[in-house]
Order: C-alpha cells, then sequence, then structure tokens
C-alpha cells in the first residue's frame, strides 16, 4: 500500500509537505480515496514548528486568543503556535500572552468533556481550535459544541488538511486543501462507490494513523 504513496508539497511553505496514499479507506465518519499521513508535521518538531508559523499568520495581530484547544494529536503543532502568536516582536493583540494548550478528554460515551481544574482556561476565554483534519466536520461540530458548553468563544479554526471551508459560519483556516490532492473524495459510508463495486477497504484510518485489514 505504501508504494502508491505521493509527496503532495504545501503552497504556503517549502518546508511544508504531506503523504498521501491513493485506495479506499474507512474513517470514522465516511469513506475516502485517499489516506493523508501527517505525521511527520504532528510530531518532528521542525515540521511542526513551520507549520505553527503559517498557521500563526491569519490570526497573530488581529484575534485574541487566550487558549488553544488541540484535536487529533495536534499537540505539538499547538504550544508552537502559541509560542507563534504571543511572540513579542509581532507587537498584535496576543504579544507576550500566556495562551493556554490544552486537549479534550473523551468519556465512556465518546463526549468531549474538560476537568475541574481544565475549565477556567475554556469559561470565558478566546479559543483557537486546533485539528489535524475535516472531511465531514462532525468532529469539529462536536468540538465546538463542547467548547460552547463549557462557555468559550471559538475564534478561529486552523486544520493542517480541510475538505470544508467554514462549520457554523467559522471559516477554516488549512494549510491544505482538498483540490491540492488529485481527485479528491469523500462519501458517507452509504454512499460509496468503491463498496457499490465490492472493491475491499484497504485500511481503516483516524487521527492516530492506519490499520491495515487483511483480507
Amino acid at each position: 500500500m505504501e508504494k502508491r504513496s505521493i509527496i503532495i508539497k504545501s503552497k504556503h511553505s517549502s518546508k511544508m509537505a504531506i503523504t498521501i496514499i491513493p485506495g479506499h479507506f474507512a474513517t470514522n465518519h465516511s469513506h475516502v480515496n485517499y489516506y493523508i499521513d501527517m505525521t511527520s508535521i504532528k510530531h518532528v518538531h521542525t515540521n511542526a514548528e513551520e507549520a505553527a508559523s503559517q498557521m500563526a499568520e491569519p490570526y497573530s495581530r488581529i484575534t485574541p486568543v487566550d487558549t488553544i484547544i488541540c484535536m487529533d494529536g495536534c499537540e505539538v503543532i499547538g504550544a508552537f503556535l502559541a509560542h507563534q502568536l504571543a511572540r513579542t516582536d509581532l507587537r498584535g493583540l496576543n504579544s507576550k500572552k500566556e495562551i493556554s494548550v490544552i486537549t479534550p478528554e473523551f468519556n465512556a460515551n465518546g463526549q468531549f468533556i474538560f476537568r475541574d481544574n481544565m475549565q477556567p482556561m475554556v469559561w470565558g476565554k478566546k479559543v483557537l481550535l486546533l485539528i489535524a483534519s475535516a472531511t465531514t466536520g462532525k468532529t469539529i461540530n462536536r468540538s465546538l459544541e463542547c467548547i460552547q458548553y463549557y462557555g468559550g468563544e471559538v475564534v478561529g479554526i486552523s486544520a493542517i488538511f480541510s475538505a470544508i471551508d467554514e462549520m457554523k459560519d467559522i471559516e477554516i483556516k488549512s494549510l491544505f486543501k482538498a483540490e491540492d490532492l488529485p481527485d479528491y473524495r469523500t462519501y458517507p459510508f452509504h454512499e460509496c462507490p468503491d463498496c457499490q463495486q465490492n472493491i475491499k477497504i484497504d485500511a481503516i484510518v483516524n487521527s492516530f494513523g492506519y490499520s491495515k485489514i487483511n483480507m
């Protein structure tokens, strides 16, 4: 499967790239024709720092940010993003600010929650939501509901990859978009043409990576 991999370089920076593998993949919410490997951007500190630098640009001067809420294992990027936003040389609204970087917990019902000690970092705060990828927008929607429940105000959404442009009137600013991937497609399970043609699923994918299905 990995032999089919294709490297896609970012339009924003020559230092950033993702690897895509064409095939038939199942996510939690849909079927897609690419597995998008963001491992190096999320976990290699030089790549995460470069991603954070690009993500900070739309917010650094004009958007106040108190807290960055990280989903999909984006905590390393989130820390660098907080550092970029609070840089003293930018003289923006976040200069010299102490920005919290947190991640919600999942309870037994799969709901996002924040423990009592974390809630003060959300309640009444300007929140930037950071995610790895958005295909259907369901994870973003659940995240927004969680943040609203705990009294936070979402001032922006940043993603490494997003197939959608906005959610609840909030623009999703992403480093890679669907048009950057050749013929990218996503389908609800029951509408997947590969399934209708009895093409086997290559792997189950989520924010942690992929697990091959051996048939």
